[in-house]
């Protein structure tokens, strides 16, 4: 178990237990969770937990965004749960829509080797540039050994693919390997099967075809970094291989099972699946290429836009096939162009919140981001400080494309998949497949240029558009004029029962005020009123607490119980929801104080002032009893 153990214990927990994990994956920054029942997760909990940057639903996941360290909480969290990762073929599918399940099975095929992916396009970039510094010749050892280790990768694409998606359709690894290897074998490809000269025997779909399986016409395709056709095999493997192990007697389906699904499925994957789908995927990319051709600038603006959108939600994997198609077709492609300086414009943003933002936990968190930015991965910025302000995280949005019209309009390439960030300017070196000089660096000249306007753009616009923040208690104040008194605030006792002062309360947290200052009721009466007019923030799904904001600003959490949360809901009902405006005595939550009790939890109530850090003194009574209704807490 690694040092994430405690943090991998909690999200298991709080994700609704391991029973209720059907996989998990994981990217550069999320946990991608898929639950049995996402409802009983506890949203709002693990959004506050120390280690979790935020949590999003899209796909069909559960997303939990951890940051660059996510590996690692993955390695934990599949420890603690007891689970390898992949879902078991047992368990049953769920309903989705049509999307959320292509989405689902993209990011599935892609995420576990995307380092491997990204390693390899970015060896390849290197070797083209020390090529074009003339380090060496394509005719020397280095280049050659350089590209197999870059170009294998590539060029056995649809063995790891196959491999991916055996865990997602539920097919045995070393079967679906085996699928993906008669698919890259030489003989069956087209560079084999139409030797020049030869005359073909008919034309089908609109392709001449040059032999035939059992006199069915089987049109030639190279196989070699396709990706589409593969996935689309697998998936039909698993309802044959599904069907042989129903049929074949299990004394000997050891053997005859495997045998049965390559036998039936590779034929139908070489004359029917292979085929429409290579047809369908240079479709595609000619379209890409038409849109491309009608307005570049436009293409890269909403490429560039857009791009930090499809992040937040995960969508931007949807992008990924449709690439690796013009790579596939084309050699290049310029899909990606627009969104090249899309993590510049969004670290140029933080840079200058350093001039505006002087918040020592804001301040601690921009910096790593800064790092990660520039190294292509903007989650821990995007949820941690631009997102939540708004206005930032659209100027980055505007930055990016602004820099994506210049990238369409200089019609920046991505020759291969690689890096992110810096890590992916190798990648913009040519290979000559564009009509460039091979080696040319015009595409990243014109990258770096695309990025360096995205920054520019983003950093102008925030430190004119975005206010200056401090804390509470290092505001400078003008001694030259009457200050303004803030006039107090009372916040009433919300139940009735004995007081507390909080450095009593049963749990550490409270106790230590980790959380804010206030006091802590033990009640007499099982039930919540609302303190003050506001609005309800949070309403945790198990009812045992609640977040509030007063009117004048005030935010409040009030704790039924410590540990209640394990209740699960378990006697506790709740009146209002998330949203509610309320006013102040307005019921809020009844629960059972005596089962609460008997169930061997504490009854105690830690009341507290979350933004204290906002007031000069937060003073709670002095009672040693309140009712509902009496001066419980004040704030200046």
């Amino acid at each position: 178990m690694g040092k994430y153990e405690d943090l991998a214990k909690k999200i298991v927990n709080e994700v609704g237990g391991k029973d209720n994990i059907n996989s998990l994956t994981h990217c550069i920054t999320r946990l991608r969770f898929k639950l049995k029942d996402e409802s009983v997760a506890h949203d709002d909990i693990l959004k506050n937990m120390d280690g979790v940057v935020t949590v999003m639903k899209a796909g069909g996941q559960y997303q939990v965004v951890i940051g660059n360290h996510v590996p690692a909480v993955y390695e934990d969290v599949l420890a603690v749960a007891g689970i390898s990762g992949a879902a078991s073929e047992d368990t049953p599918a769920e309903k989705e829509g049509v999307f959320n399940t292509l989405i689902d099975i993209i990011s599935g095929c892609f995420q576990p080797f995307l380092g491997a992916l990204c390693a390899a396009g970015m060896i390849k970039g290197v070797d083209a540039l020390l090529i074009f510094f003339k380090a060496y010749t394509e005719a020397s050892g280095t280049h050659v050994t350089l590209n197999a280790i870059g170009d294998a990768v590539f060029t056995f694409l649809p063995l790891f693919v196959a491999l991916t998606a055996s865990r997602k359709f539920k097919v045995p690894e070393f079967t679906a390997l085996a699928l993906g290897a008669s698919l890259l074998y030489p003989a069956i490809q087209q560079s084999a099967i139409v030797v020049e000269g030869a005359t073909p025997l008919g034309n089908i779909l609109g392709v001449d075809y040059y032999t035939t399986f059992m006199g069915i016409p089987l049109i030639a395709n190279n196989y070699a970094s396709s990706v589409i056709p593969i996935i689309f095999i697998v998936w039909f493997a698993s309802k044959i291989n599904r069907w042989a192990k129903k049929i074949v007697p299990e004394l000997i389906a050891t053997f005859f099972v495997p045998m049965l699904t390559l036998l039936i499925t590779m034929p139908v994957g070489f004359l029917v699946i292979g085929p429409i789908i290579s047809l369908l995927t240079e479709a595609l990319s000619n379209g890409f290429n038409s849109i491309y051709g009608f307005s570049p600038i436009v293409f890269g603006i909403l490429v560039g836009g857009l791009w930090q959108v499809l992040v937040i939600f995960g969508l931007h994997w949807a992008v990924i096939p449709m690439v690796m198609a013009q790579f596939g077709t084309q050699g290049f492609s310029n899909i990606l162009a627009g969104q090249f300086a899309a993590s510049f414009a969004q670290t140029a943003v933080l840079v200058a919140l350093l001039f505006k933002i002087y918040k020592k936990k804001d301040r601690e968190l921009i910096m790593p981001s800064i790092i990660s930015g520039i190294a292509g991965v903007t989650e821990p910025a995007i949820y941690g400080i631009t997102l939540p302000r708004v206005k930032p995280f659209v100027i980055s949005c505007v930055a990016a494309a602004v820099a994506g019209a210049y990238a369409g309009w200089a019609n920046v390439t991505a020759y291969t998949m690689g890096g992110m960030g810096i890590f992916a300017l190798p990648t913009m070196i040519s290979n000559g497949a564009d009509g460039l000089a091979k080696g040319s660096i015009t595409s990243l000249v014109n990258a770096v240029i695309s990025a360096v306007i995205g920054m520019v753009v983003a950093f102008v616009l925030t430190m004119i558009l975005c206010p200056k923040e401090y804390d509470a208690k290092t505001v400078e104040v003008d001694l030259t004029v009457d200050a303004k008194i803030v006039s107090e605030e009372a916040i009433f006792a919300p139940a009735t029962g004995n007081v507390l002062p909080l450095k009593e309360a049963g749990d550490a947290a409270f106790a230590e005020g980790l959380l804010g200052q206030g006091a802590v009721i033990v009640p007499k009466v099982g039930e919540v009123v609302a303190p003050f007019d506001g609005t309800v923030m949070t309403l945790f799904p198990t009812k045992h607490a609640i977040g509030l904001v007063s009117e004048n600003g005030a935010e409040l959490l009030i704790h039924v119980g410590i540990d209640t949360v394990q209740l699960d809901g378990k006697y506790f009902e709740s009146f209002v929801k998330q949203g509610d405006k309320v006013k102040k005595g307005q019921k809020l939550v009844t629960f059972d104080i005596a089962a609460i009790e008997s169930a061997g939890f504490n009854t105690q109530i830690p009341i507290i002032v979350t933004n204290t850090l906002d007031y000069a003194d937060v003073k709670a009574t002095d009672a040693k009893e309140v009712e509902v209704g009496d001066k419980f807490i004040e704030v200046v």
